[in-house]
């Protein structure tokens, strides 16, 4: 509701102020939209979060939240040792929005923007402890490896901003398949991080579902992958002790297939054609997929359910066997050619009878 109503807001003050995105050839949208939805999504995400960090810490100590009961109050001490890592995750939020906010008024380039985010995730992985470390234990390669993850999803996410409703609503999807990965881990604190995403999420959604009514811009999107990354991070896919298992880890490539597919092919595209991958245009695989007569609504719903697919059978993987496991590899690899043959099928004149 928080997000819904700074949405709300911040439209009409984007409207008002001339903070607004103009149509261009490199944009598919065709009249003059509010931006600053990342304004609301990160407010929303920095409001709950530091609202709960001060919650927590006023009340918990004088007793006064064991009115909850006790199956809350028993995890406001591991809450209250997280409380340093939040700061540090809101600090790379705060970073990553400014920067992204500065983008959205002046374009900055791409070597700036990727300095910025290699320097935010490095700090997040450092100081945070968000990166990756099975079956490593050298800390220097685990911040790099998470490091690049992180711009990685960082980047995925603000290319797959690229139509109403596709960045946000991919998130939610990838956000609540790691939110049962999590709630399965028996992991709270990540489990609560995950679903205040996706509300922040889903309240701006009801704005930027097509047809938009204001956009997220960098601002948003940045901050959108880098939650997204964390969340894959910091959730807990493999439980050492149940043997057959390993191969959960592989649960964040399943969830993020689509994205990635999108991330990858329009990346080859523009390096095919002498261009800069970071040059903005119209060649994602959702605006192939309009240009084979799917209307905006009717591709922004594939990309759900495609990302939906795929997410549905990561959420098994830490359930099944090696069979299991192949067949569920098998399964997303075919959703991603079905969405290749969609995308590459030209539309054949009616004939007559």
């Amino acid at each position: 509701m928080l997000s819904v109503i700074l949405t709300a807001v911040i439209r009409n003050l984007a409207a008002k102020s001339g903070f607004v995105a103009k149509p261009s050839a490199d944009r598919h949208h065709r009249t003059i939209v509010p931006l600053g939805g990342g304004i609301a999504i990160f407010s929303t995400l920095a409001i709950v979060i530091a609202g709960a960090m001060a919650a927590v810490k006023i009340f918990a100590g004088g007793g006064y939240l064991n009115w909850l009961g006790e199956s809350v109050t028993i995890h406001t001490a591991g809450f209250l040792e997280k409380i340093d890592q939040l700061v540090i995750l809101l600090l790379c939020m705060l970073v990553l929005f400014v920067l992204g906010l500065r983008d959205d008024k002046k374009h900055l380039g791409p070597f700036l923007k990727l300095a910025v985010q290699f320097a935010v995730a490095t700090a997040a992985a450092w100081f945070a402890e968000i990166r990756v470390e099975f079956f490593i234990e050298n800390k220097i390669i685990t911040t790099g490896l998470s490091a690049v993850w992180i711009v990685l999803i960082i980047n995925v996410f603000n290319f797959l901003d690229n139509m109403d409703g596709a960045s946000a609503g991919i998130a939610v999807i990838t956000s609540s398949i790691l939110f049962s990965a999590a709630a399965l881990s028996g992991q709270v604190f990540v489990g609560g991080l995950a679903l205040v995403f996706a509300g922040t999420l889903l309240g701006f959604l009801v704005f930027n579902f097509p047809p938009a009514k204001i956009f997220m811009g960098d601002a948003g999107s940045l901050v959108v992958g880098f939650m997204v990354a964390v969340l894959t991070l910091r959730t807990t896919y493999y439980h050492e002790g149940e043997s057959g298992q390993w191969y959960a880890v592989f649960m964040p490539l399943v969830v993020m297939a689509v994205p990635l597919y999108d991330f990858i092919s329009v990346t080859v595209l523009r390096l095919s054609q002498g261009k800069s991958p970071f040059a903005g245009d119209t060649q994602h695989f959702s605006h192939r997929l309009k240009k084979r007569g799917l209307s905006e609504t009717q591709t922004v719903l594939t990309l759900y359910l495609a990302t939906l697919c795929t997410g549905l059978g990561a959420a098994f993987l830490n359930q099944v066997n090696a069979a299991g496991a192949v067949l569920i590899l098998i399964q997303t690899i075919m959703v991603l050619v079905i969405i290749a043959i969609l995308e590459t099928t030209t539309q054949n004149d009616k004939s007559s009878d």
